[in-house]
């Protein structure tokens, strides 16, 4: 599908101003397009490929889209409130965010250690935490949060446990968040992508490849546009009246008996 029919099919976005983190890979570059067909503008969020970010800045422009690249390392004190602020001043205040940022590593619960069960929550949670803490506090007449989740936070892989974990709490914390921002027109929810087809995925893992597709009732994996578009619908008017709520991007994987 190219450009043209893709943003056809989108809710308008225009005049939306939106931070995108982690938006330098494959999922986090498919959610800026998304928002930038849909008429948004994007802060194009990295941790250290400039490269990539100003790549993705020109790939939007071209399209006659408006994104600017804002470098952060999130792990850093008082980064994601930087980052924010930054964005808001680029882009000249701040509508939605979504906290796409994150790791992934794959570790045998008997082999985990307090280290690495930490550092996935401090990256996959405390981040989201701080993030969303600072952009409702620069929203002006409400916004939009939404933290990238994963169908583990309903249903765990071997060697992920600490990762379905932070997930499954992310998806809490968009509830509380939902709760207590709600009043200030603020709404918080999350997405969560199935296996989502990125570069070198099936080289890299074919067993999972082959055994999602013999599954999934739509029979094909996630793309990272499929992500991004989910992310364009809960930031948009289309979506007014939702909040708190987990919106599953699997192909209806989460329907199956297991894969």
């Amino acid at each position: 599908m190219n450009e043209t029919h893709h943003a056809a099919r989108l809710p308008s976005l225009q005049g939306c101003r939106v931070l995108v983190t982690g938006a330098t890979g494959g999922v986090g570059s498919g959610i800026a397009r998304s928002f930038a067909e849909a008429g948004a503008a994007v802060a194009v969020h990295y941790r250290s490929n400039a490269a990539v970010a100003e790549q993705l800045v020109a790939e939007i422009e071209s399209i006659g889209g408006r994104a600017v690249a804002v470098g952060a390392d999130l792990s850093l004190p008082g980064a994601a409130q930087d980052l924010v602020a930054r964005s808001a001043v680029e882009l000249g205040g701040l509508d939605a965010l979504v906290n796409n940022a994150g790791i992934q590593p794959v570790e045998p619960l008997s082999e985990l250690g307090r280290e690495s069960w930490d550092a996935m929550f401090a990256t996959n949670v405390g981040v989201v935490f701080s993030l969303s803490q600072a952009a409702a506090q620069v929203f002006e007449g409400g916004g939009s949060i939404t933290h990238i989740a994963s169908v583990e936070a309903h249903r765990p892989a071997a060697g992920h446990a600490h990762y379905a974990s932070a997930k499954a709490a992310l998806l809490m914390h968009a509830r509380a968040a939902a709760l207590e921002l709600g009043p200030a027109g603020i709404r918080v929810n999350t997405v969560s992508p199935g296996l989502v087809e990125v570069p070198g995925l099936a080289e890299n893992w074919p067993e999972g490849v082959a055994s999602w597709l013999a599954h999934a009732p739509l029979g094909r994996l996630a793309t990272p546009r499929d992500v991004g578009d989910a992310c364009v619908l809960l930031a948009s008017d289309a979506a007014a009246f939702i909040t708190g709520q987990d919106l599953a991007v699997d192909g209806g994987m989460l329907a199956t008996p297991g894969w």
